[in-house]
């Protein structure tokens, strides 16, 4: 099955419920967004929308920073909420 495998870290991880999940390619990552933030967060977790709006973006382990970039299908986007320390 080709489409973009989502992984998710630290905050990211609890108000999703899941480590990781793939989504539909051939959209941007405003997008996807989009849809993310749609959704209610895991229960007991903090809010999805907040955690990605204060979160930064790899894509295939480069930094992405353009909504605009479509993500294609095999490409893997890393959500990466802020953290404290090191």
């Amino acid at each position: 099955m080709a489409d973009v495998l989502v992984r998710y870290f630290g905050a990211a991880r609890a108000a999703t419920g899941v480590d990781e999940e793939r989504l539909a390619g051939g959209r941007t990552l405003a997008a996807v967004l989009a849809d993310l933030q749609a959704r209610p967060g895991a229960s007991g977790g903090p809010s999805l929308a907040k955690v990605l709006a204060r979160s930064s973006f790899l894509l295939n382990e480069v930094a992405l920073r353009d909504p605009a970039t479509v993500l294609q299908d095999d490409d893997v986007l890393d959500v990466l909420p802020p953290f404290a320390g090191g």
